[in-house]
């Protein structure tokens, strides 16, 4: 066991990630040793901080939390804490069933954690913290919870009403991440689109990205989660007009058909997707669209399944995930539905609707042979640099990558001339 080292292990997405930063960074101003993720656990003090979504993060959140508890038997590491969504939605039933941790903490109120330490919460650094991610892009986060209710989505159930960050802490978190080098923006909510309503009763959204892109220093702005229904259309205007403002959007739409879209309470019709999706391509001309799709969810008949493939087939979506519904406590399907689609069918159609997708993304990559593009360095893998261009999200979608006489600098920047593609990656050489 290290004195003064604290390691924080981060489970979940990247919203939790903001947070597990914002907490290194207050724990290096009370003077600890801090690490993220790291190969070797041994920390006086350990911190997990959970996913709880579905229920196959909540497994490996648990697992985790429990190969903590017996290394903190054998002595190998000290207090064993634990916050994030898992403890937030299951906090009583964790305290009763994992004795070994030394204290529970939802997602709100880790800096009662500092607290309990002993040690002080420094406000004036709320708005700092230490990336974990390489140190030329990081995530901004504009807003936490959802209003929108979906049928099987439980972050409503975790992180409660929506609620945006204020415009003014939002720029100055931004500045002060490009004064550190920080030149890609990743703007995530579990909805971008609703942001505003709450705090200025509008969408704020578009507004929001322009004063972002003003920021000296920032090169790309990326925006995930936007919701399908009200969207706010002069977003678009924004895109186009903004040079730094990445020509990618990660809208989740979930499925196509009316029946399904009407139980999944999705508050949008089969007819206004596919004209959102028109005026979307027709607005930012080569926009790149990053969906999810799911399957298996309760009352999916092999009908709704047919107009589901045939959606993928028919957007051929630049970028597409898929799932597998999961039926979970405090939900409105779990609640009013019976999750009457059987494992082994859900698996089934994930299966065909990836086949469908995998030949879409070759084809759009294949495309991109013989162009030349704007590539940000992520870093260096053996004898390839590895690379992003505007159309790609780290550690989601395909990478470039690309063989150089010449050194080149991981953050920068450099045009790369695709000399072939496969799937899931480009090839290239840069042009200088």
């Amino acid at each position: 066991m290290r004195k003064n080292k604290v390691d924080i292990i981060t489970l979940g997405c990247s919203k939790n990630l903001v947070d597990s930063e914002q907490l290194m960074r207050q724990f290096n101003a009370n003077g600890y040793t801090v690490t993220h993720d790291p190969d070797k656990i041994n920390g006086e003090i350990v911190i997990v901080n959970t996913c709880g979504f579905i229920g196959d993060a909540q497994e490996e959140s648990v697992n985790m939390i429990l190969d903590l508890e017996e290394a903190k038997r054998k002595g190998r590491i000290g207090k064993l804490f634990v916050m994030g969504c898992l403890s937030e939605r299951f906090m009583n039933d964790l305290k009763h069933e994992i004795t070994g941790v030394d204290r529970f903490y939802g997602k709100f109120n880790w800096k009662n954690l500092l607290n309990d330490l002993g040690k002080s919460y420094y406000s004036d650094l709320a708005n700092d913290r230490i990336l974990s991610t390489p140190s030329h892009y990081a995530y901004l986060k504009i807003a936490e919870g959802c209003n929108r209710q979906c049928s099987y989505c439980s972050i409503p159930v975790i992180t409660g009403k929506y609620q945006s960050g204020p415009m003014e802490n939002l720029v100055m978190e931004a500045r002060l991440l490009a004064s550190k080098g920080v030149k890609e923006l990743q703007v995530i909510a579990q909805d971008l689109t609703y942001y505003g309503l709450d705090l200025y009763g509008r969408p704020a959204l578009p507004e929001l990205i322009e004063r972002l892109s003003d920021i000296p220093g920032v090169e790309w702005i990326r925006l995930h989660y936007g919701y399908p229904a009200h969207f706010p259309y002069d977003l678009l205007r924004v895109m186009r007009e903004r040079g730094n403002v990445c020509r990618y959007l990660d809208i989740a739409l979930q499925h196509i058909s009316d029946r399904m879209l009407k139980k999944m309470r999705r508050h949008i019709t089969r007819e206004e997707t596919y004209e959102l999706i028109k005026i979307i391509r027709q607005e930012v001309p080569g926009i790149h669209l990053r969906t999810t799709l799911m399957v298996g969810h309760p009352g999916e008949t092999e009908g709704d399944f047919d107009e589901l493939t045939a959606f993928a087939e028919d957007m051929r979506f630049e970028r597409m995930g898929a799932f597998a519904y999961s039926h979970e406590t405090g939900t409105y399907s779990y609640n009013h539905y019976r999750n009457d689609v059987s494992d082994e069918i859900k698996q089934q159609r994930l299966d065909a609707l990836m086949n469908i997708q995998q030949s879409v993304a070759a084809e759009i990559n294949e495309g991109k042979v013989g162009k030349t593009m704007k590539t940000m360095i992520d870093r260096k893998d053996g004898d390839y640099y590895i690379g992003r261009t505007e159309f790609d999200s780290p550690e989601v979608d395909p990478e470039v990558l690309i063989m150089s006489k010449e050194q080149l600098c991981v953050g920068n920047f450099y045009d790369v001339f695709i000399e072939k593609a496969d799937i899931f990656e480009l090839y290239g050489k840069t042009l200088i």
